[in-house]
């Protein structure tokens, strides 16, 4: 790529001082929109227009504000952008006008502004519904920091507190006003809270637990007027109920800004319509967050809101880069409960395809959706470890199999307790490295320490030292993103487990090698390789011998004192002591499985060698498998292999003391 040009449909070449892009909007996709922009392109001229006179802020915690939980310092999304060479920065600026033709700004000021590309991420406003009283002192919205700075000097002075609004931002505030005791009632106009997010089961013990708080809620229910002369005095409803209070606080709902698009003559429809490259029907002009509307959806989310910005920056600069959509996953505290929310909703559901799986217990209530198989929808209230990887199945579409939504109706879990979606949220007692044995705990206590690379990890706990596999793991725990690469050794070792494989398969099914007649006697008896006495006792002890070698180079990997040569050597060695294990086999036995404690004998044989080579090939052809699946089926073969040799010795006693006492 270019970095002296920029595409926005067709590449333009960019004159040194020009702006190149023009950000309108310091949101959280406005922001994430330019700094992707000067990452791409580090020399590309970028401005970033904010209409707020403040540092660009994190307004999903603006509640935590209102509610004495942080400071407005830990709300700063501006950290680095003044570092950013390419990247000019003004706050307090209002676009007033788009003028296409000449591709230029006029802002509220007059001053007229340039530019190649154009990227509208002007966000959303409060919903007012149409109703008399709005317009009263007393009445306040709840989506910006002026707002919150109003209510928290309006909160020392309320008595009671009318919320508009049972949905996330709504019980938010409720919280938030609630804080001096302050009488607070939430009215939500929808059958239940947070009715796009949850089922009627999950909004009723999320009601029982915002009113165990002394919060009232009013369901099935809304506003009709607002009441007083000049100053609120009360809210009445449908129902003909009458609130007396002196605030109200409106959260039902937001609006795109769209204005500034419609008035340049772009199409809208509940947004700003985009295609997959996030452009409008100007290809030079490209809108992204809540004030966009791609496929007929607009996202009011976060996380869609940052993935377009990111699409957008991306196809600016010339990457080939496509939005096709996002699920809508909520996950955050409401009331101090988690609620979380992914996917397809039940209302939404399709009858007769879509099937519904439920669990609940004192402390928590899920619901999963899935459509053949495959998990398209999760709810719930409560604390739920999976959660993470619940999510991402349900964004990937992901199947769960029925072992796993039985798992999930008996106990609440789709996932064995040692698995999830990512290694920093699985228990700290589980292992990440099986060779060293070291827990998710132990890495998140060495990282708590200073140990900051992968390097670094293994030198402080070993992890990694071994085998190596579960190297992206640390990756994944240290927060990187590490492409797993082939085992070093990993074509040899494919290539032996193949041949054990093939060889223990023709044991186990062909009758065994033939016997030469007696009457010949110009032809070489092979037959007395396992018919002669002293050459049964040569390939016995042979096998027995390389088993013993076998047991000692598992050494290398189970003793931390035992640590010379290349891992991946020895391991390829024991590997290679299996196959001539079992070829001296053949030879012992002829190929014939024998009966009793000798077909026993073979038996645990044949299941020690399958699963030793389905182990090795796992190891193999692991990097083509995700690290969480591959440790699992790793840690499946892995014990096989090791169950299947207990009884070896045992039998191999018995075999020895038959032979040379009768």
């Amino acid at each position: 790529m270019d970095r002296d040009s920029v595409e926005g449909g067709a590449a333009s070449p960019v004159r040194t001082g020009e702006t190149a892009c023009v950000v309108v909007g310091a949101g959280a996709a406005g922001v994430r929109c330019a700094r992707e922009l000067v990452r791409h392109a580090p020399g590309l001229p970028v401005l970033l227009l904010g209409a707020e006179t403040v540092q660009p802020y994190d307004r999903v915690r603006l509640s935590s504000l209102l509610a004495g939980e942080c400071r407005f310092d830990a709300l700063d999304q501006a950290a680095g952008l003044d570092q950013l060479p390419s990247l000019c920065l003004r706050f307090g600026e209002t676009v007033a006008s788009i003028d296409r033709e000449s591709r230029s700004l006029r802002l509220a000021s007059g001053e007229q502004l340039g530019y190649r590309s154009l990227v509208l991420a002007t966000g959303s406003r409060p919903h007012v519904p149409s109703i008399p009283g709005t317009e009263l002192a007393g009445v306040y919205a709840f989506r910006d920091l002026r707002d919150a700075e109003a209510l928290s000097a309006r909160r020392l002075r309320s008595r009671r507190t009318v919320v508009l609004g049972g949905g996330l931002l709504g019980l938010e505030a409720a919280r938030a006003m609630h804080r001096f005791h302050t009488e607070v009632v939430v009215v939500e106009h929808g059958g239940r809270l947070m009715p796009r997010q949850l089922d009627d089961a999950a909004a009723a013990r999320l009601a029982a637990q915002v009113q165990d708080l002394g919060i009232e809620c009013v369901v099935d229910d809304g506003a009709l007027q607002l009441t007083g002369d000049r100053t609120l005095s009360g809210v009445r409803l449908r129902s003909g109920r009458v609130i007396d209070c002196d605030t109200v606080v409106i959260a039902t709902g937001i609006v795109p800004n769209v204005r500034l698009a419609l008035d340049a003559g772009l199409p809208i429809g509940r947004g700003i319509k985009v295609d997959d490259g996030l452009r409008t029907a100007d290809p030079d002009i490209y809108a992204i967050g809540e004030c966009a509307e791609h496929r007929g959806v607009v996202y009011g989310l976060v996380a869609p809101c940052l993935e377009q910005a990111a699409v957008a920056a991306s196809v600016i600069v010339g990457v080939d880069a496509r939005y096709l959509g996002s699920v809508d996953a909520t996950r955050l505290k409401v009331m101090k409960t988690q609620v979380f929310a992914a996917g397809t909703h039940p209302d939404r559901s399709l009858a007769g395809l879509d099937r519904e799986l439920v669990f609940g217990d004192e402390h928590s209530y899920r619901k999963l959706i899935h459509r053949r198989g495959k998990l398209i929808g999760v709810l719930g209230i409560g604390e739920w470890d999976e959660l993470p990887r619940a999510l991402e199945a349900v964004q990937q579409a992901r199947r769960i199999g029925w072992l796993r939504r039985t798992r999930f109706e008996r106990s609440g879990r789709l996932w064995p307790q040692s698995e999830s979606a990512s290694v920093a949220s699985w228990p700290a007692n589980a292992t990440v490295c099986n060779c060293t044995g070291v827990t998710r705990g132990q890495l998140s206590g060495a990282i708590a320490m200073g140990c900051a690379t992968r390097a670094a990890l293994a030198a402080c706990t070993r992890a990694s030292t071994v085998c190596g596999s579960c190297a992206p793991l640390l990756d994944q725990l240290l927060g990187g993103d590490a492409r797993p690469q082939p085992v070093s050794g990993g074509r040899p070792l494919l290539a032996m487990t193949v041949i054990a494989a093939l060889v223990t398969l023709l044991l186990a099914m062909l009758p065994g090698l033939p016997y030469v007649p007696s009457w010949e006697r110009f032809v070489w008896h092979w037959d007395v390789l396992w018919r002669n006495g002293l050459f049964k006792q040569i390939s016995g002890y042979t096998l027995a011998g390389m088993a013993v070698v076998g047991l000692l180079i598992s050494l290398r990997k189970r003793a931390p004192r035992v640590n010379w040569g290349s891992f991946a050597l020895w391991r390829n060695l024991h590997v290679g002591l299996g196959v001539g294990a079992l070829l001296a086999l053949l030879l012992h036995t002829g190929g014939r499985l024998g009966n009793g404690l000798n077909a026993g004998l073979m038996s645990a044989f044949i299941t020690l060698i399958v699963a030793g080579a389905a182990a090795g090939a796992l190891i193999a052809l692991e990097h083509r498998l995700s690290p969480v699946r591959a440790k699992r089926l790793r840690g499946s073969l892995t014990w096989v292999h090791i169950l299947a040799f207990w009884p070896l010795p045992a039998l191999l006693g018995f075999h020895v003391l038959k032979i040379y006492y009768y």
